[in-house]
């Protein structure tokens, strides 16, 4: 069975309540995170003098696509999306990305990680007053799980690999109780998880929010990023326009779970999942390394619905630190705008961090294997932005020298419109069968998983939709542990 266990246990369950209480902390819904409408008047009025990634409670009700696009004081809106020109792509269909940078922690892994503690905490599963939070992660998850443990004062430890960006790193030392580095870079999954099974023997009192299983990761994605999608489509699809599907890279599957509620509501539309082409493991079962950070790889998320996935694209990681140049060089910039890219859209290139362009390649190649046209729609996600890896560019920068419009030249022609369909699979059943049957070697060999479970995964058709009805009960719980704290 996939639901999240909601069983309440009353003792920790008041424990939780009275340190909410101390920290001032009210938890938003799902249904306030799809719509700050529902937001209350007091706390937007508490908002317009704090910080987006101040360490204050309110800053939860910032955990939504909806913020303002402004570091401090901001009010909610629409979603923030940028819609990418074919003078960029080199494609005429419309690609839109969705923008990750307006979250606290610059990343919307903070709602992943809201999404996986939440229901532990009104449930009483969690105490907050006695158990650290473990949240391993190749990078944003541990930040947003280390940010929301900090609202609540309650000491956490953060995991991930030694190779991550400095910025990362910097971060964590002053929000995290504890940072460990796990050696590698980010493919290292495994090792990752070897450290978790290490503190689970060490006899600690702690609990441990493994994104790569955790369902809340997989809901919050499906409930509040699919509904953002749809929001997006309302606002910009024309009459002759047509949704085509959405990409993502498959990282711990949460984000690409935004494609499941698409699909129900646009069932034609397709869910293309990408990973790095030099460990392509969904493509041809392989593996290797590689710099598109915070993506994840070498095993498939125990959370990922293979069977909803329609096709896969490996992106070349070289196309991803090049064009990170080109968009955030100043001879990079000044060539973009010279190819007819409007200057708006080039000073908003710094919201593509590396996997939000490898996204957009991915969304480029979807495009071309299926002959899309200026009234089709691609959407994708920018899951964080350039702010964090300014030392990616630096040292770039120290190992390649200048960049120079030369280089634009050739990163525009090769990296962009030299984009093929190459590296690409259209997933029959046999082949999503294959994906999944890889789940085995990671999570029943290695993570405790059972034979019974991955097959009920695969042939229970109720299997993740039982998830997705979940959210309403869950409301219910955060509403009845809001009404006992009694600061709302």
């Amino acid at each position: 069975m996939a639901k999240i266990d909601l069983t309440l246990q009353a003792d920790r369950r008041a424990r939780a309540i009275q340190r909410a209480r101390e920290r001032n902390i009210i938890i938003p819904t799902y249904a306030q995170m799809k719509d700050p409408t529902l937001i209350p008047a007091n706390v937007k009025e508490e908002l317009a003098s704090i910080g987006l990634w101040d360490l204050h409670p309110r800053n939860l009700f910032r955990i939504t696509w909806h913020n303002e696009p402004v570091p401090s004081g901001g009010g909610f809106g629409g979603v923030n999306y940028i819609e990418l020109p074919p003078e960029l792509t080199g494609v005429p269909a419309r690609i839109i990305a969705l923008v990750g940078k307006w979250f606290p922690t610059g990343a919307h892994k903070v709602g992943a990680a809201f999404s996986c503690l939440v229901p532990r905490l009104v449930t009483g599963q969690f105490d907050p007053t006695t158990q650290k939070a473990v949240w391993p992660s190749t990078g944003n998850y541990c930040r947003g799980g280390a940010y929301d443990s900090a609202l609540l004062g309650c000491d956490s430890i953060a995991i991930l690999p030694e190779g991550m960006s400095k910025e990362r790193f910097d971060w964590l030392a002053k929000i995290a109780g504890e940072t460990i580095k796990t050696p590698g870079s980010e493919s290292n999954v495994k090792e990752i998880f070897d450290k978790c099974w290490e503190l689970r023997a060490s006899g600690e009192d702690l609990m441990i929010f493994n994104q790569f299983e955790e369902f809340g990761n997989y809901l919050w994605h499906y409930e509040v990023t699919g509904h953002a999608m749809e929001e997006v489509l309302q606002a910009v699809m024309g009459p002759r326009d047509r949704y085509r599907g959405m990409t993502s890279a498959t990282g711990s599957a949460g984000t690409i779970a935004s494609g499941d509620y698409m699909k129900q509501v646009f069932p034609d539309s397709k869910i293309v999942a990408s990973e790095a082409l030099q460990c392509p493991t969904l493509l041809e079962n392989g593996f290797g390394s590689h710099r598109i950070e915070g993506i994840g790889d070498k095993h498939v998320p125990w959370i990922h619905n293979v069977k909803n996935t329609d096709m896969v694209v490996a992106i070349d990681d070289n196309a991803v630190v090049n064009l990170a140049r080109l968009f955030n060089e100043p001879a990079g910039q000044a060539y973009l705008v010279e190819q007819g890219v409007p200057q708006a859209l080039v000073s908003q290139l710094d919201l593509l961090g590396f996997s939000g362009i490898s996204n957009v390649l991915t969304a480029i190649k979807t495009a071309k294997y299926y002959e899309m046209g200026e009234n089709d729609i691609v959407l994708t996600i920018l899951t964080d932005s350039m702010e964090l890896y300014q030392s990616r560019l630096e040292e770039m920068h120290a190992e390649h020298g200048e960049y120079t419009e030369r280089d634009a030249a050739a990163d525009f022609a090769r990296w962009l419109q030299g984009q093929d369909t190459d590296n690409m699979l259209e997933l029959r059943y046999p082949d999503r069968r294959r994906v999944h049957n890889l789940k085995y070697f990671t999570w029943v060999e290695q993570q405790g998983k059972t034979y019974e479970e991955i097959q009920d995964q695969w042939y229970d058709p109720d299997y993740f939709t039982d998830v997705q009805a979940q959210v309403a009960e869950i409301d219910t719980l955060i509403e009845e542990f809001n009404a006992e704290v009694g600061i709302a």
